[in-house]
C-alpha cells in the first residue's frame, strides 16, 4: 500500500513531535514526567514498559522504554465529538521516555491531535483547531516544566 504522500517531508511541527533529555536514570525520569503531566491537567489512565515486555516474551535485551498513557477527560470528549468519535483509535497522547543512555533519557510525544488532522479524521474544523491549541498549550506547559531539568 503506497502512502499518498511523502512522510519525510511534513514538518514534525505538523504532528506535534516533541523531545527533550533528561539527565537522570529511568525510574526518576517517568515518576518526573507523571508527576509534571499531572500538574498540567492530564492524567494518566495507562502505563507500561514495551522494553519490559519484549525482554521477557522475546528475549529483545531492550534498553529501558516505557508509556504513560496521558489523557485530559474534557479534551478527549471534545475531540471524540470533532472526529465522530473516532479520535478513539488513536487515544491516549503518549509520553514516551527512552533510556539514550545511563543517565540520559528521552521523554519524547507526538500530537495525537495534530495526527488527526494530517489523517483527516475532523469532521469539524473549527472544534478541532481549538482543541489543538488547547492541548498544544498543556503539552507545551508539560514540556517547559520539564525542561528545568533538561540538558
Amino acid at each position: 500500500m503506497a502512502i499518498p504522500f511523502d512522510p519525510h517531508e511534513i514538518d514534525p511541527e505538523e504532528y506535534g513531535e516533541t523531545r527533550t533529555t533528561l539527565s537522570t536514570d529511568h525510574e526518576s525520569a517517568i515518576e518526573r514526567v507523571r508527576e509534571v503531566c499531572l500538574d498540567a491537567g492530564f492524567g494518566i489512565p495507562v502505563e507500561f514498559s514495551p522494553s519490559e515486555m519484549l525482554n521477557k516474551k522475546i528475549d529483545a535485551d531492550r534498553d529501558p522504554y516505557y508509556v504513560l498513557g496521558a489523557c485530559n477527560p474534557s479534551m478527549a470528549d471534545r475531540a471524540l465529538d470533532a472526529t465522530d468519535k473516532r479520535m478513539g483509535g488513536l487515544f491516549p497522547c503518549n509520553m514516551v521516555i527512552w533510556q539514550e543512555s545511563p543517565g540520559k533519557q528521552v521523554v519524547y510525544h507526538i500530537s495525537i491531535m495534530k495526527t488527526a488532522r494530517l489523517l483527516g479524521l475532523p469532521v469539524d474544523d473549527a472544534a478541532m483547531d481549538e482543541i489543538i491549541a488547547d492541548t498544544g498549550e498543556m503539552v507545551d506547559a508539560v514540556f517547559a516544566e520539564l525542561a528545568d531539568g533538561a540538558e
